[in-house]
Parts: C-alpha cells; sequence; structure tokens
C-alpha cells in the first residue's frame, strides 16, 4: 500500500534545517548506489511526523487520503523527491562556491507561492513565528514546512555555513556551528569516527 512504510527506518536529524535533513534522505549519497528512504507516501510521512513538518492530527489525515487515493499520492511523493533533489544539488552547489542550476532554483520557486499559501503566524513563548505546515487536504502537506525551511536558510546569513560531509560515501549537508567554521562530518560519531578508522588503517598499511 502506498501508505505502508516500505522499511522501519530512523531518519538521522543532524542536518541543523529542516529542509537539509529532507536532502539527507538518501543515504550513501557519495557512492554510486545511494540508498533512498523515500519509497513510498508512507515514507515520506513517517520523516515528516519525526522531523515535526506536519502535526500528528495533520499526518492521520493525510495517511487516510493517501489510503483513498494512490495516484495523487504517489505524485505528491514524485513532487517532494524532486524538490529534495534540486535542494540537495543547490546547497551542495552553494557549499562548493559554484552557481545554482536556474533549473533547480526554477523547481523549488514553483513550490514558493503554495508553501506560504499555507503559512500562519503562529504565538510562542516569547513573539511569533511564522510557520508553513500545509493542510490536512493536500498530500503534499509535508513539503510546506520544508520549503520554507530552504528560503529561509538561502535568505540568511547561515547559508555561508551549510557544508558537504567529506566522508566520501556520505555527502549529506549540514550546518556548521563551531565558532572557527571547521566541522567537517555531518555527525563526528558516524562519519568522524568512520573516517578516523579508516586512516588508521591506511597508516598501518
Amino acid at each position: 500500500m502506498v501508505t505502508t512504510r516500505s522499511e522501519e527506518y530512523m531518519f538521522d536529524l543532524s542536518g541543523g534545517r529542516l529542509c537539509l535533513d529532507f536532502t539527507n534522505t538518501v543515504g550513501n549519497r557519495g557512492t554510486g548506489e545511494p540508498t533512498e528512504h523515500l519509497r513510498s507516501y508512507g515514507d515520506l510521512l513517517a520523516w515528516a511526523q519525526q522531523a515535526g513538518a506536519v502535526a500528528p492530527a495533520t499526518a492521520r489525515e493525510l495517511r487516510r487520503k493517501a489510503g483513498a487515493d494512490a495516484k495523487d499520492a504517489n505524485e505528491a511523493l514524485g513532487t517532494a523527491l524532486a524538490v529534495r533533489e534540486a535542494l540537495y544539488r543547490s546547497f551542495a552547489a552553494l557549499a562548493a562556491g559554484r552557481a545554482l542550476r536556474a533549473a533547480d532554483l526554477s523547481t523549488l520557486n514553483d513550490q514558493v507561492p503554495w508553501a506560504y499559501s499555507t503559512a500562519r503566524l503562529a504565538s510562542l513563548d516569547r513573539g511569533f513565528a511564522l510557520k508553513a505546515d500545509g493542510t490536512a487536504h493536500d498530500l503534499k502537506a509535508p513539503l510546506a514546512a520544508v520549503v520554507k525551511s530552504a528560503v529561509d536558510l538561502m535568505t540568511s546569513a547561515d547559508l555561508d555555513r551549510v557544508r558537504v560531509c567529506a566522508a566520501k560515501t556520505c555527502a549529506w549537508l549540514f550546518i556548521d556551528t563551531t565558532k572557527n567554521h571547521t566541522r567537517r562530518w555531518c555527525d563526528m560519531k558516524v562519519c568522524g569516527n568512520r573516517e578516523k578508522v579508516r586512516r588508521f588503517r591506511q597508516r598501518d598499511k
């Protein structure tokens, strides 16, 4: 079923921004055989719930709606994946000091009016924030917060802190929050330690 998860997978949310966490739903990006973790609409909903991109009640209604309309659910998943790849290529290019591809920027811009049409001013403990988390009437709802996150990042000073993980097999994106801007790994406990072991073995040989 379109709403069934293809695997039991705990998504990594170490990117530092929702949009970067979304690009990191592909494992082993740096290899010739990347692992796709969003193989069904159910997977997309699972990520959205774990990442906080949709409210639990919205997710339940979206799951019901997707179960009743597999065609629309698959189209929504296809749109989400296209946006994800455009975001990955764009942020990876910016991290490398390259210009964005016009087609990728266009893919994102196509979703901006829709994403912001779902936005609302939400009250926080201190002040307010503009939130875009879609509605239960639109199967693209998990994408709304992602698009807003991408726009927020692209128009902020933190854009200069976007990095690509130095582990060749990984290539995930993350925000470098270190004071001297020297972070190289998406997760030191995973890619960082793995790279240390690899270098140790090379020296040992």
